[in-house]
């Protein structure tokens, strides 16, 4: 089949099920894995061009409502007829779900089995070592500095932070993506940040630009020096990657329970 993908993590997807030599053409964020780096590029994935995507002559078009604005893709794609799919999960179970239901339209419904078989696997293996964690600490997930964005209980890093022995600063919030302010996340006292701006690499994020806000300098966090910079990548796409990044700050929060990071997808291990 000639498909497209229209985000990042519908790429990811794809590579899980081993089919990027299927993918003829991706949005321009996609990154991983690294064989398609080489792939035509159909537009960042709140501006696409449907005419090219068109032009291509797809079989199928992955899109997704991940992230607000996904819609006008959606719209596009049903006006010209392009057949497509859509993605939209919140949670670790519905990125499973989505990765069955590709694999059953790809004819790679065993192989979608078995992917999802280690997924839950590795869930299980967090699951039971978070349960050694008596009182999980509090994390602060930062999307974006000002005006600050971050998940609520609705988001898959609500539960990455549980599986990490943590929990969400915001996580009483019964929505995906909460808007705040500095003092708000002040008054409630992280005992760890995560900074995790979209569409920034984590090479140009300065961590030290946290301890300069207005009273941060006396945040456990900040005088415990537990900020940390993680990749977009590993944090803020629905796929399986989620968990080589549960792996990254499993480690980092309690490094004497969890697994060492070494870089090393557990989902891709056999």
């Amino acid at each position: 089949m000639k498909l497209i993908s229209l985000c990042p993590s519908n790429t990811e997807l794809i590579a899980y099920l081993g089919k990027t030599d299927w993918l003829i053409a991706v949005d321009n964020y996609s990154d991983w894995p690294a064989s398609v780096h080489s792939l035509p590029r159909v537009g960042p994935d709140l501006q696409i061009d449907m005419e090219r995507v068109e032009a291509l002559n797809p079989d199928l078009v992955l899109a997704s409502l991940s992230v607000p604005g996904m819609e006008r893709n959606i719209e596009e794609l049903k006006k010209r007829n392009i057949p497509h799919l859509i993605f939209h999960p919140h949670s670790l179970k519905e990125i499973a779900a989505d990765l069955l239901r590709l694999g059953e339209v790809l004819g790679q419904k065993e192989c979608a089995k078995a992917v999802v078989k280690r997924y839950q696997d590795v869930i299980a293996q967090y699951t039971q070592l978070a349960k050694k964690i008596e009182q999980p600490p509090t994390i602060y997930w930062e999307w974006w500095p000002k005006p600050v964005f971050t998940p609520g209980k609705t988001n898959w890093l609500s539960e990455i932070s549980e599986l990490a022995g943590g929990r969400n600063l915001f996580a009483d919030i019964e929505q995906a993506n909460v808007q705040t302010d500095w003092e708000e996340v002040s008054r409630r006292k992280p005992e760890h940040i995560a900074l995790v701006w979209v569409g920034v690499q984590s090479e140009k994020i300065d961590r030290s630009l946290v301890k300069k806000r207005p009273g941060w300098n006396k945040l456990e966090a900040v005088q415990s020096n537990c900020i940390y910079v993680l990749e977009e990548g590993l944090f803020c796409r629905p796929s399986p990657r989620l968990l080589l990044g549960l792996k990254k700050l499993a480690s980092l929060l309690h490094p004497d329970i969890f697994p060492t990071y070494d870089e090393v997808d557990p989902v891709l291990q056999k």
